[in-house]
């Protein structure tokens, strides 16, 4: 099969090859998917950058990307045949494994490739996985009823946010994002927003609500939103942060946010229990098969085109999901 490797960490002209690897098979409880699509995160090209410099390769050959779709060609030991033939997307196929998706095969455990509906193309499928879930898991993780709620999502434009506004919005509540542009306003599906770039997102979006604070704040940079979010939260409300990239140490206003009984929740969607995996994928396919959520990508060809497609996310300046297709 043709497959994008790297056997070192560093740049994406540096160390990305395609060439050609040994088709794998489906070991017990595993399927054999042909990856029709594969999606391009940015937790994808920060490890193929190297997290940390000096750390070490955590597998002497890896195979990027934990995001795809495709269609079930053969199942390993204890898996229903009936699977082979199915459409499906794919999550988290590159953690704490070798072997992502960025080839014309990829081999996972069955419960990570999830019956992508008829009506659902391949290239969205694959953008799905880790920002779809990542905004499921902020919201709804806790049990949360959201009817009738007010949720902030900063950075309604990005992959994570833009699925958050959505899928807030279906669960019944009021969704205020900060955004820089209205362009970015217009992207992130047309919720109520302010301009994070004015300097005044607690007053803006105090003046949207007559005054009233907000139940839930879902985080892009816990660091730089902080501030914001102790003046924003209601008494007893939650920070659902999900990054914190513009200080991976932040100081924690720790008494400010005690006194008003906030809830910090640090989520990272490899983390997942089971049982709220399976629950989350249930709601994501039940939206899906509605025609509920709406998905950009950036298609960018196909796997000879991975270098473009790593170094356009690591810019930052496209508005939706970078997809290649096999």
């Amino acid at each position: 099969m043709k497959a994008v490797y790297y056997d070192i960490y560093g740049p994406a002209n540096d160390v990305l090859t395609l060439g050609e690897m040994v088709d794998p098979e489906p070991g017990p409880g595993e399927v054999l998917v042909r990856v029709k699509a594969t999606a391009v995160n940015p937790s994808d090209v920060k490890l193929r950058a190297g997290l940390r410099p000096g750390t070490p390769m955590e597998f002497p050959r890896i195979v990027p990307h934990s995001d795809g779709a495709g269609v079930i060609e053969a199942v390993g030991d204890g898996v229903k045949k009936s699977r082979v033939g199915e459409r499906v997307w794919i999550w988290n196929a590159q953690w704490g494994r070798a072997f992502g998706t960025a080839a014309e095969l990829c081999a996972v455990p069955s419960e990570q490739a999830v019956r992508l509906p008829d009506r659902i193309g391949f290239a969205e499928g694959a953008s799905f996985g880790i920002p779809a879930m990542t905004a499921w898991y902020a919201l709804f993780a806790n049990g949360f009823d959201l009817q009738d709620k007010t949720v902030l999502v900063t950075g309604g434009a990005g992959r994570v946010g833009r699925y958050a506004c959505q899928m807030a919005r279906l669960a019944g509540a009021r969704v205020i994002t900060t955004v820089s542009s209205e362009e970015k306003a217009r992207h992130s599906t047309n919720a109520e927003w302010v301009n994070y770039l004015d300097g005044n997102v607690v007053g803006d979006v105090l003046d949207l609500t007559d005054g009233e604070r907000v139940d839930l704040i879902v985080e892009v940079d816990f660091a730089a939103g902080q501030d914001a979010a102790v003046k924003l939260l209601k008494p007893g409300g939650t920070i659902a942060a999900y990054a914190c990239s513009s200080h991976m140490t932040p100081d924690l206003q720790f008494y400010p946010l005690m006194f008003s009984d906030v809830t910090l929740r640090m989520l990272v969607v490899y983390r997942m229990a089971d049982d709220l995996r399976r629950t989350a994928e249930a709601q994501l396919t039940e939206w899906l098969e509605g025609a509920n959520l709406n998905h950009s990508v950036i298609k960018v060809g196909g796997l000879e085109n991975i270098i473009y497609a790593h170094e356009t996310v690591e810019a930052g300046d496209k508005m939706g999901t970078v997809v290649l297709e096999p």
